[in-house]
């Protein structure tokens, strides 16, 4: 069974070690293994994707036995294995303003179009409230009056409701680089309201629209802690407008159908297991 594990914690010499030798010497194969050192946040991080016999000791007794270890070394590990539970992958939908993207991973779960489960929606704002209350979603506001997020609470929310994937439904903060870290391995995706890489940031359209581009899009993406949607993008769409069409026509397009369809479809390729992140990169799987 393919299991992913993730330790974070205060930088210090030798936290990795006793993960590896427990995971090998449980006859684990190991596919994946990286680890990151930021001295300037003195954070350390590690991701591992293993390959574990199940049918030898159960994924649970993996994760009691490495969160174990963590806590002697003052590390928050995680495992998470896709297959563990026979059930529909479990989905936080983080929101900010936008109502169409969550609404359209919704009305797909809601038809059967998108073979999962949404367990939580998230947001920094009560724009999207409605929505959840309107699909039975339980709801949780974890912005201050400002839109300023207690990412503590999200990373509860996301462990407690045993989250598979987090959307990132046209949710428009950057996550700290700890929390990506955490759920680190392709289980993060973000709907971005631009082609990437040529227009990144928070106004795309309105860069697109300076440059006199005729050609707007939406790109699903991965999350890594870097920032870095070049080799992470599971999806991209794109619309043609006319020359002199008016920026609010451009993003009324935009937004209101190319972008929710983008983002189900790229959501819809990652429960459907067509795509994952190895390495930092897509990859096909084989099936």
């Amino acid at each position: 069974m393919q299991v992913t594990i993730t330790a974070v914690g205060p930088d210090n010499k030798g936290l990795a070690d006793p993960i590896i030798h427990y995971v090998s010497g449980a006859g684990a194969n190991i596919h994946e293994i990286q680890m990151y050192d930021r001295d300037t946040e003195h954070l350390f991080a590690m991701l591992m994707r293993i390959e574990w016999p199940e049918d030898v000791t159960s994924v649970a007794t993996l994760r009691d036995h490495l969160q174990e270890i963590g806590s002697g070394r003052g590390l928050e590990v995680r495992v998470w294995a896709r297959d563990e539970h026979q059930r529909l992958p479990r989905l936080a939908i983080c929101t900010t303003y936008r109502t169409e993207p969550p609404l359209a991973i919704l009305r797909a779960i809601r038809d059967g179009r998108l073979k999962a489960e949404a367990a939580v929606m998230i947001g920094n704002r009560n724009a999207c409230r409605s929505v959840a209350e309107q699909f039975d979603v339980p709801w949780h506001n974890i912005g201050d009056s400002s839109g300023n997020v207690d990412y503590s609470q999200m990373q509860a929310l996301i462990d407690d409701n045993e989250i598979d994937y987090v959307i990132l439904a046209r949710y428009m903060r950057v996550l700290p680089a700890d929390l990506c870290w955490k759920f680190a391995g392709g289980r993060i995706i973000n709907l971005h309201h631009g082609l990437l890489p040529s227009f990144p940031g928070f106004r795309p359209y309105e860069d697109a629209h300076q440059h006199h581009m005729l050609c707007y899009g939406a790109t699903v993406h991965f999350i890594v802690p870097e920032l870095d949607a070049g080799n992470q993008i599971i999806h991209q769409g794109s619309f043609n407008v006319q020359p002199g069409t008016q920026l609010a026509d451009i993003k009324r397009q935009g937004e209101g159908d190319h972008e929710p369809n983008c983002l189900l479809e790229g959501v819809r390729r990652v429960v459907d297991r067509e795509v994952e992140l190895h390495f930092h990169r897509i990859t096909r799987v084989e099936r």
